[in-house]
């Protein structure tokens, strides 16, 4: 993703980072500073684990978190290139 963000691209990341659960699940796996198993994820939450799963499904479709399957689990881990591609577009509006 180091190529400039395309409008429908920052719609996406935009609409994922609209909701508060999905910055605290962000938030979360972000201090884990690696992957983060989905059961963890669910544990911090006093959430359904649907809700969570669609969640962080919203959050997959956006490119913001890099899933990946171990078995029958699944892990994340933040995308820190997406999260630069979506900085650099907002940054000029901030000059």
């Amino acid at each position: 993703m180091n190529k400039p963000l395309d409008i429908r691209q920052v719609e996406k990341i935009s609409k994922a980072l609209g909701d508060p659960w999905r910055i605290r699940i962000i938030e979360a796996v972000l201090k884990e500073q690696g992957w983060m198993q989905c059961n963890c994820i669910v544990g911090m939450f006093d959430l359904a684990q649907s809700t969570i799963s669609h969640h962080v499904k919203q959050l997959i479709d956006a490119e913001l978190l890099i899933a990946e399957k171990e078995g029958r689990h699944a892990r994340y881990r933040v995308n820190e290139e997406a999260f630069n591609s979506y900085i650099r577009f907002l940054a000029p509006f901030c000059q």
